[in-house]
């Protein structure tokens, strides 16, 4: 049995106006889908692809109800958020080598 690992992200549009809250086993991927618009509905009409924030487990049931916990948040408290952990709101992505 291999352990899987599941990521909890946020995604956000260019001037971090429009957030969007996910979760994959595979972000590298699943980033890639979002920048090339194969993820069709929601941030492919507001271009949403830039990721801000990201959490792991290897727990599918927390990554799911962290997803919903997150999602339920007022903006603020998701701002800040990804405040605490990427203050300049940088596109975390880029460190995908």
């Amino acid at each position: 049995m291999t352990d899987k690992t599941y990521y909890i992200y946020l995604l956000t549009n260019w001037n971090n106006k429009v957030m969007y809250v996910g979760v994959t086993n595979d972000l590298q991927r699943r980033n890639i889908e979002h920048k090339e618009k194969c993820v069709k509905g929601f941030t492919e009409k507001y271009n949403i692809h830039k990721l801000v924030y990201y959490e792991q487990t290897s727990d599918i049931e927390a990554a799911l109800n962290r997803e919903k916990e997150i999602k339920k948040w007022r903006r603020e408290k998701k701002d800040r958020l990804v405040e605490n952990a990427n203050p300049h709101w940088r596109d975390l992505s880029e460190d995908f080598s």
